[in-house]
């Protein structure tokens, strides 16, 4: 399967130079979300490139109507949805998972203040690259607008998908290993 994320997309689509990506730059700067036609255009794309294993979305559908894009588009291409996890983060954790993690620009390496630090400050564990790099929308002013959003617009797709019986909660503050755990048994249909 391919992961699909909407956040990778977005990013590719900032830095490279199209005027869409100027637009989506300047709207994730500001700590908000893109609007539901550029996130579903983005995925359209990737869908109509097909994958016979299929795909696995993170980070859309985020509103009820990209949830309603996302079943046309699958009927359309024959396909249908099997699962949604709901990672279940209570938001002070999330606050502290996301403001504390950094990539190294060089080779993509993630690591976090807490819990995975470099092994030497400011330099790549893997690399040796200094070029170690936060997002700009990580921080907590952006992280409270993205917030009210989720709060706003997102939220409601938890009875969404519950109501049409795809919704499988995970607790996505137990151990890694317990998290993919949880995940696996989930997809078990």
């Amino acid at each position: 399967m391919v992961q699909l994320s909407t956040g990778d997309m977005l990013r590719d689509a900032r830095t490279s130079g199209t005027e869409m990506g100027t637009k989506v730059a300047a709207i994730m700067d500001a700590g908000q979300l893109v609007t539901d036609e550029i996130v579903i255009g983005l995925i359209e794309e990737k869908i109509r490139s097909g994958n016979p294993a299929g795909f696995i979305f993170d980070g859309f559908p985020r509103t009820l109507k990209q949830a309603d894009a996302l079943a046309e588009l699958l009927s359309r291409n024959g396909a249908q949805l099997e699962a949604v996890i709901e990672m279940q983060v209570d938001d002070t954790a999330l606050v502290k998972r996301i403001t504390g993690r950094f990539t190294c620009g060089n080779c993509g390496e993630v690591y976090h203040d807490e819990t995975k630090p470099t092994k030497v400050a400011g330099k790549c564990d893997e690399c040796g690259s200094s070029d170690l790099k936060r997002r700009a929308d990580d921080n907590e002013d952006s992280l409270k607008t993205r917030l009210m959003e989720y709060y706003k617009k997102t939220s409601p797709l938890i009875g969404y998908y519950y109501a049409k019986g795809d919704l499988r909660p995970v607790d996505g503050l137990a151990s890694p290993d317990n998290v993919a755990d949880q995940i696996v048994k989930a997809l078990a249909l």
